[in-house]
């Protein structure tokens, strides 16, 4: 695993800089947002936790009704697929209900991996193309991938049935609630791919990477275990450096203050690429729970 660090600059003269109010960049960012200084998110996140209660209510997610296509469908509501997704046949158009999924290893029990193979969690896998791939990849692990995306959802597991992975599952939801329901020390690695950043500020509350959300994931790791997040979006990639950074369950797996290369297990999405083309920069974090 490749785990050099990356330093910040300051985006007026490309020189490193630590002052903790000035305003960072990773080197090669682009300036998709206004400066922002490393104080300025913490009082941010700061302020997430006054009203815990509530937070705990609010969706991390929007459910959005899209076209989907014939195979899509197939896959969804055909037995035939029900291998695939461990809670297929509810009705579309709904979130999918996870109160019964208690454990993700038991859903791999009767294939060629077993249920002690390592497990890997993606929460939010989009249409699934690097998902698939990572599973092609590593054969020797079981991976889940979560979504409330039914067009992705539908194209992932027609795509895993057409491959004959044996190792790859999907579950219709909400990863929070998922979450809330698995053992602890269940997961050897969550894995969060361009999250939603929710730009606007009155909605920061909705981000994935919180202190409450991450404290969860950290309950559900085994020791050793991996969390890895990537994200184009600058602000929300210096959030989550210093949500985690601050968090006495993990380690910067390159060193605190620090974003991880994208490592070669990673695949670059579509979309990544694109952004790419534009000059718009992509930032991984990975963390180690201890």
């Amino acid at each position: 695993m490749n785990t050099a660090s990356t330093t910040f600059a300051n985006p007026q003269n490309g020189t490193q800089n630590d002052t903790p109010n000035a305003p960072l960049a990773p080197i090669g960012g682009d300036r998709q947002t206004p400066d922002v200084s490393r104080a300025a998110i913490k009082d941010d996140i700061d302020k997430l936790s006054k009203t815990p209660e509530q937070f705990r209510q609010i969706q991390t997610f929007m459910k959005r009704r899209t076209h989907m296509n014939a195979n899509s469908e197939l896959a969804l509501t055909s037995s035939e697929f029900a291998a695939y997704i461990i809670n297929h046949g509810g009705e579309l158009g709904k979130l999918g209900d996870v109160s019964q999924i208690r454990d993700l290893r038991q859903c791999f029990a009767d294939t060629p991996n077993g249920s002690s193979a390592p497990l890997t969690l993606e929460i939010g896998f989009g249409m699934g193309d690097s998902l698939l791939e990572m599973a092609q990849n590593a054969p020797e692990r079981n991976f889940v991938g979560i979504e409330v995306h039914e067009p992705g959802i539908g194209r992932a597991a027609f795509l895993a049935h057409e491959l004959g992975l044996t190792n790859l599952k999907f579950i219709n939801g909400d990863a929070i609630a998922l979450l809330e329901n698995l053992p602890a020390n269940h997961l050897d690695t969550v894995q969060l791919y361009f999250p939603d950043p929710w730009q606007k500020k009155r909605h920061y509350k909705r981000r994935f990477v919180t202190p409450e959300r991450m404290a969860l994931v950290a309950e559900r790791l085994a020791v050793g275990g991996i969390f890895h997040a990537a994200t184009d979006w600058e602000h929300y990639a210096l959030w989550m450096l210093d949500v985690l950074d601050h968090m006495p369950q993990f380690e910067n797996v390159s060193g605190q203050g620090n974003f991880t290369p994208r490592p070669d297990f990673r695949p670059q999405t579509k979309f990544e690429k694109r952004g790419m083309d534009y000059g718009r920069s992509s930032w991984d974090v990975m963390y180690r729970k201890v």
